[in-house]
């Protein structure tokens, strides 16, 4: 944890979380931290993790059970983009449908900054 970084805590989290995730460091059905020990190694709010693994859960890279814990979900790892375009893109359309962003509202916000660029 960086505690200087603009990024807040939650985002720190679930960023380093999802690297290690989509990179393979933890593999499919590894159980995460509990969220209270995970917070209290950090010396974080217990919400604040709980919000980082809510993140992680909505991007699809972990599961949640009652009484089962947070872990690593079975995922099929799509192949690397060709093209740094691509990559971008990907980025992009994770973050919005994150959002709650529609497919017609991405487009739109695609071809307003092509016209504007």
């Amino acid at each position: 944890m960086d505690t200087t970084s603009p990024v807040p805590p939650y985002e720190q989290i679930r960023a380093q979380l999802a690297h290690l995730i989509t990179q393979g460091a933890l593999p499919a059905r590894e159980r995460l931290p509990p969220v209270r020990q995970l917070a209290a190694d950090l010396g974080l709010a217990v919400g604040t993790v709980a919000r980082a693994y809510r993140e992680l859960e909505l991007a699809g890279l972990v599961t949640s059970r009652r009484g089962g814990g947070t872990r690593v979900a079975d995922m099929v790892r799509p192949a690397p983009a060709q093209h740094p375009v691509e990559q971008l893109a990907t980025a992009y359309v994770t973050a919005a449908r994150r959002l709650g962003a529609s497919d017609d509202q991405v487009l739109t916000a695609v071809h307003k900054m092509l016209q504007a660029g």
